[in-house]
């Protein structure tokens, strides 16, 4: 359940922001951002250390970068064998298409390219892809800002109105804006930092990253908090 914010500018020369916020299993091993793949030379990422593959992935010399969102889906029959959803960041990096009927869970994959943004929908019978038009957007485990996902409909219109600051201002007022909205605690439906055991999944929120994404560079940030769930100050 995890959650990602993405400002796309009105000119696709000015950069990409993006806020990411990761939830996973505190008992499953990972790696924070990092050169992880001897296979993708140059790109740095989140890996997932059972499976391999990452949450994240940027490319600095091409100014890409892609981030994975689990997508609320029935579950596989374990015949079908699903395969990691954690290749498909990679696979994109490094120019490769989404298969058209991806061998996973849902997912919602989000790909930036400079200055623009396109997310990838995987519902486990219909694969979608949706250019992101300039503006704010905030993508959980349901569509594009949608209304039916409790943070997107109380957190959007606030990010929204942060669109435009300075390249000097947006992080510290984005986190800022983040630090926020855990006044209604890690449990409640409208968190972004949080503890998702009351809805039957065993994952927290462990990771924040802040990115910008422009042609040929990436400024990639990350706080790794140190209580799964709490936002580390």
């Amino acid at each position: 359940m995890c959650t990602v914010v993405v400002e796309v500018p009105d000119r696709p020369d000015d950069p990409t922001r993006v806020l990411a916020v990761r939830d996973e299993d505190p008992l499953r091993a990972w790696d924070p951002p990092g050169e992880w793949w001897e296979a993708h030379p140059g790109v740095i990422g989140v890996r997932d250390r059972r499976a391999g593959g990452a949450w994240l992935a940027a490319d600095g010399s091409r100014g890409a970068l892609a981030v994975l969102v689990n997508r609320a889906t029935p579950p596989l029959d374990p015949a079908d064998a699903p395969e990691s959803r954690g290749t498909l960041p990679l696979a994109v990096i490094a120019g490769e298409p989404v298969p058209e009927r991806p061998r996973t869970e849902g997912f919602n994959l989000i790909e930036v390219d400079g200055g623009r943004c396109r997310v990838t929908s995987w519902d486990g019978s219909e694969l979608s892809t949706q250019q992101l038009r300039p503006g704010v957007h905030m993508i959980a485990h349901d569509d594009v800002d949608d209304p039916r996902t409790a943070r997107i409909r109380r957190w959007l219109p606030e990010f929204a109105a942060l669109a435009g600051l300075p390249n000097d201002d947006w992080r510290e007022a984005w986190l800022g804006l983040l630090r926020s909205t855990t006044a209604v605690g890690p449990l409640d439906d409208q968190a972004i930092i949080r503890d998702n055991h009351p809805y039957g999944i065993p994952t927290m929120s462990l990771l924040i990253c802040t990115a910008e994404v422009r042609e040929g560079a990436v400024d990639l940030d990350s706080i790794v908090l140190p209580t799964p769930g709490v936002w580390a100050g």
